[in-house]
């Protein structure tokens, strides 16, 4: 029992520790889970002397940590974002994990002296980038960039560690049993297919299961999110036994059950976003502690060399490739090529070739820890930076705003929400509330009374209103504070602003002929913009047409653009190299050459 105790004691210990960073993160802005990873190593047999070396038990808690995280992404994840960047997300996913493996596989080839298979092991085992570092620095470091960059990076990240981990344990066996890829490859090609295809139906079976469930059974509102969640791991373990891939459908789950409305969603948001911090902060100390930092030195160098190549090479390299066909400007592409960092589930899948007992387990194992801590200094310390220095990030549409939605029992199809009445809000200004809300109280200083008996609004009251669900994004508005306008809002939204109701053929006549289609200059500007958008626009959403960019500025409360900015110039270009543009953009290079070819030969 003492030892017990000693262990609970340490444990505890390492996770308030790991709890407090976040200060020291939010302070100088360093890559939070790189710290927890930080902190597992001083506290390992290296620095505080525990001796924690039991891969299996580290590999299992990893994984369990990993579905918890995965299943609260894709219940984060709306169902537009996912149809948005799905096919470009999925490319990444697949063929994108395939090319950063073999490109980083002929690196390691030469550097450590693998064979070629060796090589491609190591490469698919850190091909994958990060879902629990992708969603981490995108939702909780307030990096609010647009929409379908945000999506793409989420997605991928979310969708991408059943290509790494097949790849991973198929060449693990291969390299295992001595055998050629040649006489393995059609077994492979049938895994594969079954874990992708087990992987999405079960996910999606498994959401239309706890969706049924949580709005069938009459659950106590504080065992909702604990059953949620066992559900989720639930669909997670089922899969996996079925020879699937449980994170995959984990992750399918999610998407289904958070686009469907279940009561009480407020409560099962704030038990998940504990557990998720829970599963993040236990996941990296255990393989923080899982390391042996005294023999990193002797792989230091080429360890430290692979992963600069990753970064800078072989990431970029196979992002451009897959985002070719799409329509991805240049600092959009570069972006998501610099967003693709490594951690938990490159160091848990570094387990495996030492459960496999392979001759070069260690030393895997060793090499992947060294090329997560670079990648997470590099890339997770200069996300933010990056954004703004590539003109990625969206000014914010409202200003702060303090709000809470509750939720209400029975099946009334309503929603509670209550907000903080902030200085200079506009409906402390003396804008109405509209008709389709009912406030039903406020609270001032302490004493409640009904909304129709408290007079104006005053500072920091508390109000409660009563709304139809979908309708809360318009009332944020009226409760927000201004908007801070930066100096960099011009030049993201264009020079100046047009008429949304004017059409495309009075476009051409300002701005050039021949930039539109016969039936797209009869349509009205908005018209066009969804058009070439899509049926669901989204704020600061952009239209490249020739040599004008369109920007929505603002959207009604009927979803329809009601401000449109026009830039005259098309966004500086990231590079002056041809790198991340996009098949299009190459192809009007080329014409353009070919134009001025021929008019210097006349």
């Amino acid at each position: 029992m003492d030892a017990f105790y000693i262990v609970t004691l340490a444990s505890m210990s390492l996770i308030l520790i790991a709890a407090f960073s976040s200060l020291l993160a939010e302070r100088f802005g360093a890559p939070l889970l790189l710290l927890f990873l930080v902190i597992g190593l001083l506290a390992g047999v290296d620095g505080l002397g525990i001796d924690f070396s039991n891969n299996s038990a580290a590999f299992m808690l990893g994984s369990i940590a990993l579905a918890i995280i995965l299943f609260d992404s894709g219940y984060g994840t709306s169902l537009h974002s996912f149809r948005q960047a799905a096919v470009p997300a999925l490319t990444l996913a697949t063929l994108g994990v395939a090319l950063t493996a073999a490109l980083f596989g002929v690196a390691a080839r030469f550097l450590l002296d693998f064979s070629w298979l060796e090589g491609l092991l190591l490469g698919s085992i850190v091909a994958s980038t990060d879902a629990a570092a992708v969603f981490f620095l995108l939702r909780a470091g307030g990096i609010n960039i647009r929409d379908k960059v945000r999506a793409t990076l989420e997605v991928e990240s979310g969708t991408n560690d059943p290509m790494a981990i097949f790849l991973t344990t198929a060449l693990v066996t291969v390299v295992a049993s001595g055998a050629g890829m040649e006489s393995a490859g059609a077994d492979l090609l049938i895994l594969f297919v079954k874990q992708i295809g087990l992987g999405l139906m079960f996910g999606l079976a498994g959401g239309i299961v706890i969706v049924e469930i949580m709005r069938r059974v009459p659950v106590e509102r504080g065992l909702a999110p604990i059953f949620v969640l066992a559900l989720a791991l639930l669909v997670f373990a089922y899969t996996s036994v079925l020879g699937g891939s449980g994170f995959l459908a984990v992750y399918v789950a999610g998407i289904y059950t958070g686009n469907k409305k279940i009561k009480p969603r407020s409560s099962i948001l704030r038990f998940q976003e504990g557990m998720t911090w829970l599963a993040q902060i236990v996941m990296f100390l255990v393989l923080g502690l899982l390391a042996t930092p005294s023999q990193f030195p002797q792989i230091a160098l080429p360890a430290v060399a692979l992963a600069i190549f990753l970064v800078f090479i072989a990431r970029p390299l196979a992002v451009w490739l897959c985002l070719l066909p799409f329509e991805y400007t240049q600092r959009e592409t570069g972006f998501v090529a610099w967003v693709g960092l490594r951690g938990a589930v490159s160091i848990l899948l570094a387990i495996l070739p030492i459960l496999g007992s392979l001759e070069n387990g260690q030393l895997y194992f060793n090499t992947t820890f060294i090329v997560v801590m670079v990648s997470l200094a590099i890339q997770g310390w200069t996300v933010k930076p990056m954004a703004r220095r590539l003109g990625l990030i969206v000014p914010p549409q409202i200003g702060a705003i303090d709000k809470l939605e509750l939720d209400l029992p029975g099946t009334a199809n309503h929603e509670l929400l209550a907000y903080r009445v902030v200085a200079n809000s506009p409906v402390l200004r003396g804008e109405r509330i509209p008709r389709w809300a009912r406030p039903s109280l406020v609270i001032r200083d302490g004493k409640s009374m009904r909304y129709q008996y408290a007079g104006r609004l005053q500072e920091n009251d508390h109000v409660y209103l009563f709304i139809a669900p979908g309708f809360s994004r318009l009332l944020d508005r009226l409760f927000a504070s201004p908007v801070e306008v930066s100096d960099d809002d011009s030049e993201f939204f264009g020079t100046f602003k047009i008429d949304p109701a004017g059409t495309g053929e009075e476009l051409e006549q300002a701005y050039g002929p021949g930039l539109l289609s016969p039936a797209e200059r009869a349509m009205t500007v908005a018209e066009l913009m969804k058009r070439r958008l899509g049926e669901t626009i989204d704020y600061a959403d952009r239209v490249k047409i020739g040599r004008i960019v369109l920007i929505v500025r603002a959207i009604d409360e009927r979803g329809q653009i009601s401000s449109v900015g026009i830039s005259l110039e098309p966004v500086e270009r990231a590079t002056r190299l041809p790198l991340f543009l996009n098949l299009r953009d190459i192809m009007h290079r080329l014409r353009e050459r070919a134009r001025k070819g021929r008019g210097q030969a006349n």
